[in-house]
């Protein structure tokens, strides 16, 4: 049976909407007299953040209004100035985005109470995570074990992170094991290592929006932003795709029946 489920972090478990670093990656381009979209910030999320940099600097419309400012193409000199920036006002932005999801606390109890270790990954570095760490575990949250950017060599969307979790939590069979993410990165991380997957909708990066902004969507509108968020994580391999994590306790027990009627002579 199940032995560990495996959470990303902003959008999923903790920042409605995965807000935190989509105005520093804004701000931090913009300090280099770049401007960037909210949209064009978000593509790339899941990936460690220096990737996440790599990745929009090179973006041929970022890095043609980069040339227009300064004369020449990016380089990694570049992206290296541009990640120094930014992850200084992430470690600001993530303590003013640290709310739990609603509904988290008490799956995360109850997946607990069933004997299942939590473990978790995510794109953000140490430093990051030494801010946001002790704010979530005022609210209760507190994993097993967190694995982050920079912890390894390489990091989403290859298994790293997800192996050093298997390490840390004493695992011994990949398929027992279930990774949550708001990301098609975060997805491909859990399918690299031989997890279940399941992809969160409506509180993370595909949707991007506050609870506050969601609620007042139309009906319409929330079904149109549903189904492109579907669709994306879907899209990515996900085994399973729920709106929040509070949805996700009916997925473990579906994936413990598969586990059980394979198990069956």
């Amino acid at each position: 049976m199940l032995t560990a489920v495996i959470f990303d972090w902003a959008g999923t478990v903790v920042d409605f909407g995965s807000r935190a670093p989509m105005g520093a990656f804004v701000e931090a381009f913009g300090r280099f007299g770049v401007t960037i979209s909210i949209a064009e910030a978000r593509k790339p999320m899941g990936l460690p953040k220096r990737p996440h940099v790599q990745a929009l600097i090179y973006e041929p419309a970022i890095a043609e209004r980069w040339a227009a400012v300064h004369g020449r193409r990016p380089t990694e000199r570049d992206v290296d100035g541009v990640y120094e920036v930014f992850v200084p006002l992430n470690v600001k932005a993530v303590t003013e985005c640290a709310t739990l999801v609603p509904g988290a606390m008490e799956v995360i109890t109850s997946l607990r109470d069933r004997g299942l270790k939590i473990g978790s990954t995510t794109g953000y570095t140490r430093d990051i995570m030494a801010k946001l760490l002790p704010l979530a575990a005022a609210q209760g949250y507190l994993p097993d074990n967190v694995v982050c950017a920079g912890d390894l060599p390489s990091g989403r969307p290859g298994p790293l992170m997800m192996w050093k979790c298997f390490v840390d939590l004493a695992i011994e069979h990949p398929w027992t094991v279930v990774k949550v993410d708001d990301t098609a990165p975060g997805i491909a991380e859990g399918l690299a290592a031989g997890t279940w997957t399941v992809g969160v909708a409506m509180t993370g990066n595909a949707v991007g929006l506050t609870q506050q902004e969601l609620e007042k969507l139309s009906a319409v509108a929330r079904a149109q932003v549903r189904e492109a968020a579907y669709s994306e994580l879907q899209s990515s391999g996900a085994h399973f795709t729920i709106d929040s994590v509070s949805e996700l306790m009916p997925v473990v027990d579906a994936i413990e029946a598969r586990l059980a009627a394979q198990r069956r002579p």
